[in-house]
């Protein structure tokens, strides 16, 4: 359930991931209006648009659009943009796979046997996404919204509802609104609230000169401003990275979200950063033969390290570049690696463990510190901690979004394990340790380049290891020669 639902949903409100809802416009804003089309309301919405030249966007369910094609249809003809919101207005958290999928077709087929056109916009009720929407929607934006209202309940009154829509009365907003109170949880009559509210709110909008546009213009400008050098560029990235209190807050749910777990999975921290822990459980993957020659296989104990998510969105926040985020996560875990030595050999029962295990997305340059890496097996484990991993990156990752859509091919998490003994050296000898791991990675690279000098490779280890305030774009390779 954490995985399927409350993650992607977080992880979508905090960082924007895969989903469009803050938009960058000069002069524009966006109004849209879910859960329509209704026989009363709507009509009487889009004479308000008209008068005023704007342009809304409407994510309908697909059994009202159904009922009312003529407002569909009038919607599409005034140039309004139509987007989907599920066939029936059910939470995505409660509905399978297929169920979602087939919501999405057949409302996309009623718009499109009514307009003609296939819609581009999808918006899950409520706005909360499971994680197979990412794989399953196609061609459609995922489009959540910047700021909503309350609008559904009748009891907040036009006055009010137009005073919290004034003070977001900005550009570059995506007002969430409904037309519509049919939904488990509305009141019938609350669009003519919402209605009140939107015609003041675009007398105030034509008098400071903002543009009501829908979201393809919306998504179509933010784009251009993105792409954009200079001042619009910095500005962009700036607001990437900054935190606000409401971040902050959703930020620190998560942190006890994670404090949870912990209880949960009986974890126990490991070294003095609090960045570490583990836990001890049966090794349950096909059997692994290591470079010693002994197999780990199922059934075996084995000491599962765990990474702290606050510590990679500490790293990410602080790290002026990926380089130095990589550089970072890898002398954290040759400084804890001492100290998992020391717990292994001092734990009840610790004589039955046979290796370190952990899966991670950042494994190059692991070797050097001791680690054998190893495919994970095909299967619904791979394919989910994949899809985990690569939100990791994206919230972490100075660059991730981009890093993530250029070279997502290559970016696959693989298990780490160290044998116990190679662990226990950590303990009164870590130096030594990392040498023999240097010499090992060297050696596996000069196999991997045909049999080049292994002295070459060193030298190339030892010089990128020196300049760890390197800048410059982070690939694999380069995280193996910094190690």
């Amino acid at each position: 359930m954490t995985f399927y639902a409350f993650l992607p949903a977080l992880i979508s409100r905090i960082f924007g991931y895969r989903v469009f809802m803050n938009g960058k416009s000069a002069d524009g804003i966006s109004l849209t209006f879910d859960d329509g089309p209704d026989p009363e309301y709507t009509p009487k919405l889009l004479d308000l648009l008209k008068r005023h030249g704007a342009k809304g966007t409407f994510f309908v369910v697909g059994e009202n659009a159904e009922k009312y094609p003529e407002i569909v249809a009038r919607i599409h003809q005034e140039g309004h943009i139509l987007g989907i919101h599920n066939y029936v207005h059910h939470m995505n958290w409660f509905m399978r796979p297929s169920t979602v999928k087939r919501q999405i077709r057949q409302t996309s087929d009623v718009i499109e046997r009514i307009t003609g056109t296939k819609p581009m916009y999808y918006r899950p009720p409520w706005g909360i996404v499971n994680m197979f929407d990412y794989a399953k929607l196609g061609h459609l934006q995922i489009v959540l919204w910047t700021s909503l209202f309350g609008d559904w309940k009748k009891r907040i009154g036009a006055d009010k509802l137009y005073r919290r829509m004034k003070r977001k009365l900005k550009p570059g907003q995506v007002f969430l609104l409904h037309d519509c109170g049919s939904t488990f949880g509305a009141d019938r009559d609350a669009p003519e609230n919402t209605i009140a509210a939107v015609e003041r709110i675009l007398n105030d909008g034509s008098k400071k000169g903002y543009r009501f546009i829908g979201i393809d213009k919306m998504i179509e400008e933010t784009e251009r401003t993105k792409k954009k050098g200079g001042a619009g560029k910095a500005a962009g990235a700036s607001a990437e990275r900054s935190v606000g209190p409401v971040k902050k807050l959703v930020i620190a749910l998560w942190m006890l979200w994670e404090k949870l777990f912990h209880v949960v999975f009986r974890l126990r921290p490991v070294g003095d950063t609090g960045f570490f822990n583990y836990r001890i459980r049966k090794y349950s993957g096909p059997a692994l033969r290591l470079q010693s020659g002994r197999e780990l296989k199922s059934g075996e104990q084995i000491m599962e390290i765990h990474f702290e998510n606050r510590m990679l969105v500490e790293m990410g926040m602080k790290s002026k570049t990926s380089l130095q985020l990589a550089i970072r996560i890898i002398r954290e875990m040759e400084k804890v690696l001492p100290d998992m030595a020391r717990e292994l050999a001092a734990i009840s029962k610790g004589g039955d463990i046979r290796a370190l295990y952990g899966v991670s997305m950042i494994h190059r340059g692991g070797e050097s510190l001791g680690f054998e890496m190893f495919d994970l097996p095909k299967g619904l484990f791979a394919w989910s901690t994949n899809l985990y991993l690569r939100f990791m990156i994206r919230v972490v990752h100075p660059s991730g979004n981009r890093r993530v859509r250029e070279h997502g091919e290559s970016l696959n998490p693989r298990m780490l394990i160290m044998e116990r003994e190679t662990l226990l050296k950590w303990a009164d000898d870590s130096r030594a340790v990392r040498r023999v791991g240097r010499e090992r990675a060297a050696a596996v690279k000069a196999d991997e380049t045909g049999g080049r000098s292994t002295r070459k490779a060193e030298a190339a280890s030892a010089s990128a290891s020196s300049d760890s305030s390197s800048e410059g774009e982070f690939d694999d390779a380069t995280l193996g020669k910094l190690v």
